[in-house]
């Protein structure tokens, strides 16, 4: 691996040139592997993530493309160092239902990670800036199986108008990306010194962004994956100087061999992740807390003031009422959610957080909310592949039928399917391994395939050796 000579002699000043010559030599070697469970156990062989509960290390590289269970949503591959957002929310979101923003969202690990450690009543905003990303971070968010998260596909600054708005904020922000080079050599051809200085000063227009949204004593949570202390303890330095944020430390085991500060003069907590000290690839994160007066607006450029807009929602017709009532069957929980009518089908969202949805919609794009559940089509309601992959499905809802790697394999490429002679008529949820699938109408000679068609499996060849979890 080839860096550039500016970056080696900028890093080998900040670390000091024993520690960047390891560095250099970590760079050479294999990433780790990283994957964080959801619901099933892991490999026997696998080795525990010590900074996340359910983070582990694989031996080799899985199929993932080719492994039904990835697909499932039964596990996300993540990067390790990164999973270390946990500890930030567990040490400091509290057992109390909060709103939280993950602002830069996509391609969704942080977001999938953080809404199962929220509070139970709380609500997840995963946001993605650049549209061609957003819907991978709705699929991602879909498999993942949690109701109460909302998509949305945003610019940073369309939430200073949600004053207050939110108790948590994850800022995962785009950086020059130093600590990706061993995985993404692009990143190296992009790097230079313009470029980090240009990421400095997106970031902080990011924050300045986002920051009204943040309720007073609220947590923002910043993070890179970047080295150098321009996008990282300068930029956390300048949001003490700028909001009068309070830095907050965190617990953090010797043995994880996580790095601290490295900004000469500054002695507040910070958590750097470097790949000769750490399992993982680089990583920064930070914790900071806004304070409760309001006198840090006044180094803001002016906020934009929401205006309401009025809810001009058509009843639901007859039709409509009919199939709620339907649809209200297929859930375990259905008091506690709204169901919403739309041209192409309804989709169920929890009560609590109607309001929260409301004041969403009228500042920005929304995506996703809650769970897609039917589809309208003629007279007929076709059951959803989000509502298979959905906590809110009742048991015994739909008649299910277990099929082998071959069929489930089929299935994701959404190839025609046939079914055993004696496997019920109409909608199925397909299961492989115990692990729901997806939904297929049987009509006796076939099994017509729902799998969403933007997410099928695109490869029409199997590898030579497959691993799977």
């Amino acid at each position: 691996m080839k860096l550039p000579p500016l970056f080696t002699a900028s890093t080998s000043t900040l670390l000091g040139e024993e520690n960047y010559e390891m560095l250099a030599e970590a760079l050479t070697q294999e990433p780790s592997v990283s994957i964080r469970m959801n619901g099933v156990e892991p490999p026997q062989e696998a080795m525990p993530v010590p900074w996340c509960a359910n983070g582990y290390y694989l031996d080799r590289r899985l199929t993932f493309t080719f492994d039904p269970l990835f697909h499932a949503g039964c596990y996300y591959v993540q990067e390790a160092s990164s999973m270390f957002v946990e500890q930030a929310m567990k040490q400091y979101v509290s057992a109390e239902p909060v709103r939280m923003l993950d602002l830069c969202a996509a391609p969704g690990g942080k977001s999938t990670l953080v809404r199962g450690l929220l509070p139970e009543g709380s609500l997840l905003v995963a946001n993605e800036v650049m549209r061609n990303r957003v819907q991978v971070l709705a699929e991602n968010v879909t498999k993942a199986g949690h109701p109460d998260v909302v998509v949305t596909n945003n610019d940073p600054v369309d939430f200073a108008s949600l004053t207050d708005f939110f108790d948590v904020l994850l800022t995962d922000v785009p950086c020059s990306g130093e600590g990706m080079f061993r995985k993404d050599p692009g990143a190296i051809d992009e790097w230079s010194p313009a470029n980090v200085d240009l990421c400095a000063q997106r970031q902080r227009r990011i924050l300045t962004d986002c920051w009204p949204c943040l309720k007073p004593g609220g947590i923002l949570i910043y993070s890179t994956c970047t080295y150098n202390t321009c996008e990282d303890e300068e930029n956390v330095a300048w949001m003490v100087r700028t909001f009068g944020a309070e830095v907050l430390p965190l617990e953090v085991s010797h043995e994880w061999g996580v790095t601290g500060n490295l900004l000469a003069g500054a002695d507040f907590p910070v958590y750097r992740f470097l790949p000769h000290r750490t399992r993982g690839e680089g990583f920064f994160l930070a914790v900071v807390r806004k304070p409760g007066g309001e006198d840090f607006r006044d180094n803001l450029p002016g906020i934009p003031v929401r205006k309401k807009k009025k809810n001009r929602a058509a009843p639901p017709s007859a039709a409509d009422k009919d199939r709620c009532v339907v649809v209200r069957g297929w859930l375990s929980d259905p008091d506690a959610y709204t169901l919403t009518v739309a041209a192409d089908g309804l989709a169920a969202f929890a009560l609590r957080h109607e309001e929260a949805l409301a004041l969403l919609s009228d500042s920005l794009r929304v995506v996703q909310a809650g769970v897609a559940l039917a589809e309208v089509k003629g007279k007929d309601l076709l059951p959803r592949h989000a509502l298979a992959m959905s906590r809110l499905l009742r048991p015994g809802t739909f008649p299910v039928v277990a099929v082998d790697y071959e069929a489930a394999i089929a299935y994701l490429r959404k190839e025609a399917l046939s079914l055993p002679e004696d496997a019920p008529r109409g909608y199925v949820l397909l299961a492989y391994r115990g692990v729901k699938l997806g939904f297929v109408k049987n009509v006796g000679n076939r099994a017509n395939n729902l799998y969403p068609p933007e997410w099928r499996i695109r490869s029409s060849y199997l590898p030579e050796e497959v691993r799977t979890l």
